[in-house]
């Protein structure tokens, strides 16, 4: 079948996410095995206003599924959320031939290529973020990576923790979601796991946890907290105050967006990029690629953008049998 496109740029958008260059590499290759040339767009939506892109070969890729970050750069862009910014965006799009974009990013970026399809841009959007909260899909890329960092050094930190009798309340990502506080509170056997959505009771989810914990022999005690929950200082004072434990607080910051993507990062990118070349290819427009299961999908970006994306209640019941005497 020959392909509804013959030139698409490839950008990333929004946070950096372990994988984005697998994806990158994917779309590139998958690409110029249509006979489709591709250009690389740098600093996402800056670079489509202004005009920073070149065109990109099989070669300039190799290797590329190792690195973390994103070899195109990524960059807020607040023209880019106006009208006129969006026009010049198109208007650049037709004035180098590009035909398709692919997109790669988390809901911003969707929304975004959501408004430059309706300037006749043909776009395809790819979820990358380490939060996991798109909720078209079951997985976004960059997230088991970032869960990964973050419980390797919640080990380490808990070493210390037992050695010196210590409470840790360790902060990790997520100003609106709680999937990788979750994951990794799960993974780490945290005493405690504080995400955003879920109302905070002081006494209920810490003080009783930790008191019953100490009751069974515990000495030391790890908190996990997502940043968008509560201020990890204040819930590490008010432990202090209200049991006498030492508390330290780590906020592990933005090393969960670096270092090399694992194999599930690495494949599920390259997956995702390769369909979203093929969605192009067949005339599709205004999609975001999917992962549930083992199954790859896509959905309109409209619709995406409707659902919204919750934590498993299931889980909150299973924390409280693993929680016991944590």
């Amino acid at each position: 079948m020959e392909s509804k496109v013959k030139r698409i740029g490839v950008l990333t958008s929004g946070g950096d996410a372990p994988g984005m260059n697998a994806a990158v590499r994917a779309v590139v290759r998958t690409a110029a095995s249509l006979g489709i040339e591709c250009i690389g767009i740098r600093r996402g939506y800056t670079g489509l206003i202004s005009g920073d892109m070149e065109p990109m070969q099989p070669k300039d890729v190799i290797g590329l599924t190792a690195q973390g970050g994103t070899m195109l750069y990524t960059a807020r862009c607040p023209e880019f959320m106006t009208e006129a910014g969006i026009k010049r965006a198109a208007d650049n799009c037709r004035f180098r031939g590009i035909d398709g974009l692919v997109a790669i990013g988390g809901d911003g970026t969707f929304r975004g290529a959501a408004e430059l399809s309706k300037h006749g841009v043909s776009v395809v959007g790819i979820p990358a973020t380490i939060d996991n909260d798109i909720a078209c899909t079951g997985y976004t890329i960059g997230f088991d990576t970032a869960c990964n960092t973050a419980i390797e050094c919640v080990d380490k930190l808990r070493d210390t923790m037992r050695s010196h009798e210590r409470c840790s309340i360790i902060e990790v990502m997520g100003h609106n979601t709680g999937h990788l506080a979750l994951f990794v509170g799960i993974a780490a056997g945290a005493t405690a796991i504080l995400v955003p959505e879920k109302k905070l009771d002081y006494d209920r989810d810490l003080i009783n946890r930790i008191r019953e914990a100490r009751l069974r022999g515990r000495t030391s005690f790890t908190i996990i907290v997502a940043e968008g929950a509560a201020s990890a200082n204040e819930v590490a004072q008010i432990i202090h105050e209200k049991t006498g434990i030492e508390t330290r607080v780590t906020i592990l910051g933005h090393v969960q967006r670096g270092g090399s993507p694992l194999v599930r990062d690495r494949v599920i990118a390259s997956r995702m990029g390769y369909s979203a070349v093929q969605i192009l290819a067949a005339g599709g427009t205004n999609r975001i690629v999917c992962y549930n299961g083992l199954k790859y999908s896509d959905v309109s970006i409209e619709e995406a953008m409707k659902m919204k994306k919750g934590l498993d209640e299931d889980v909150y019941v299973i924390l409280d049998a693993l929680m016991y005497g944590a």
